[in-house]
């Protein structure tokens, strides 16, 4: 994963309440395997009308076009638990979601996925969305934990330190085992295989034996 430490972009507004992950990414993509490409199917009836043409849907819109914040209304991923609406924003370059509350595992889905979400509610949302609007550029700082205004307003947020620290290193779930336990991990392998040399034939031995059973 990218690193996540600061990001300044427009934000791209969406007052909707209760987005879920079926507006987000339509069922109907889920049989695509690759991760690439998925931004185009983002939001995907909502930019499109029904003969193909694009609607005036604020992601179709300059400068929100070119996003890489979104500033949602309360309970955004909602629905059901599909990874391809994480994957589906960060394609399309959206990185970092601002809302009131999240759906629980689109929530946790955004760390998996190097997108960060941010938790803003009340007036404080409010001035957020308003910002985002405006057109003008927020700056995210998670090393200090704010979103920070055009007027130089710094608007705190909460985040846990494991995935603070995650998102900071660009670690996924098996890099930050890795990063933690690296050391526990190798020490664990060395003993099994000193203990239990058998199940390591990987030096050559095994094509001997083999060889040694099936002469000619």
């Amino acid at each position: 994963m990218q690193k996540f430490t600061t990001l300044t972009s427009v934000a791209a507004p969406l007052r909707e309440a209760d987005v879920d992950t079926d507006v987000i990414f339509p069922a109907r993509f889920l049989l695509l395997l690759d991760k690439a490409g998925l931004g185009k199917h983002l939001f995907h009836e909502r930019r499109h009308a029904r003969d193909g043409t694009n609607t005036d849907f604020v992601l179709n819109t300059p400068p929100f076009d070119q996003a890489r914040i979104l500033v949602a209304g309360p309970n955004f991923g909602s629905g059901s638990s599909r990874e391809q609406a994480v994957w589906g924003l960060t394609d399309f370059g959206i990185t970092c979601v601002i809302a009131p509350s999240f759906g629980e595992i689109f929530y946790s889905n955004c760390f998996k996925n190097g997108a960060l979400p941010v938790v803003v509610a009340g007036d404080a949302h409010e001035r957020v969305m308003a910002a985002a609007e405006s057109g003008q550029a927020l700056t995210i700082d998670l090393e200090t934990q704010t979103v920070l205004l055009p007027d130089g307003e710094a608007i705190a947020f909460d985040i846990d330190p494991y995935r603070r620290r995650a998102l900071m290193l660009g670690l996924d779930e098996i890099g930050s085992i890795l990063e933690d336990d690296g050391d526990d991990i190798r020490a664990f392998e060395a003993r099994h295989r000193s203990g239990q040399p058998w199940l390591f034939l990987d030096d050559g031995r095994l094509e001997r034996l083999f060889a040694e059973s099936h002469p000619g």
